[in-house]
Parts: structure tokens; sequence; C-alpha cells
């Protein structure tokens, strides 16, 4: 049961990822990162999301 909820979580950060990938690349990110120098808030919550829920789905991996 603990695995199949890792997985999940895996698949949840990655669908997360590629999210905050395509916001990060978007028309708005670019306008705010050229007058403030950093992406949308939007695109920074995606990928810290994202990654935070990979790396736990991977640890319930790989923990015994």
């Amino acid at each position: 049961m603990n695995k199949g909820i890792s997985v999940v979580f895996i698949v949840i950060g990655v669908i997360l990822l590629v999210f905050g990938l395509n916001a990060y690349h978007s028309a708005s990110s670019d306008v705010s990162r050229f007058f403030t120098g950093a992406p949308t808030d939007k695109a920074l919550w995606l990928l810290i999301g994202g990654s935070t829920a990979g790396i736990v789905g991977f640890l319930g991996l790989v923990r015994k």
C-alpha cells in the first residue's frame, strides 16, 4: 500500500513539474522576469511542489 502511495506522489510530482515548466516559459513569466528578475509565483510554487512531491515519493520507494 505504501509503495502505491509513493508512486502516486512521483506521478503527481512529474505532472506538477511539467505544469511548472510550462508556466515558467509562458509569456507572463517572461514579462515578470523582465521587470522583477524572477518568474511568476505560480510557476515557482508549481516547481517547488512538484519537486517536493517527487522527492517524497522517491524516498517512500527506497525506504524499507
